[in-house]
């Protein structure tokens, strides 16, 4: 038998509402930053991705794939596009044939440079304002 859920307080309800509210306003932020340089609000994830790849500056679909949360064969497509505007380029593994690399050209890099730079203005206007919020946890 499943346990019963915790009671939480009408607190707690505010705080993961607000939580919620100030995730979806910068959100909101960034899909408007994203349309006005001329590209998605996906597109620009993947490039963020791509340069913010840990330890390189290229990733690989299936990486990608896992931090857009996306299907394999979505991110596919989504690069597609991406290539077809200039942004990104496909190259094959130095090591391994079956995997391909994910590299921004300069004019991916350009968007991303200046998006990154409003993003993170935006998210430093929010400090205080956007905080996890401190909820009990389960004894």
């Amino acid at each position: 038998m499943p346990s019963p859920p915790d009671t939480l307080a009408k607190a707690d309800f505010m705080a993961l509402s607000e939580f919620r509210y100030q995730m979806r306003r910068f959100e909101r932020f960034s899909e408007n930053a994203a349309q006005a340089e001329g590209i998605t609000p996906l597109q620009y994830l993947l490039l963020l991705h791509i340069k913010g790849f840990p330890g390189r500056d290229w990733a690989t679909v299936g990486e990608l794939a896992e931090r857009l949360q996306a299907q394999q064969h979505g991110v596919v497509a989504l690069l597609g596009r991406c290539e077809a505007a200039g942004l990104v380029q496909r190259r094959p593994h130095a090591q391994d044939r079956r995997r391909v690399e994910v590299h921004l050209l300069p004019a991916g890099e350009e968007v991303l440079v200046r998006l990154a730079a409003i993003h993170r203005a935006e998210l430093q206007s929010l400090h205080g304002v956007f905080t996890v919020p401190n909820l009990p946890r389960k004894p």
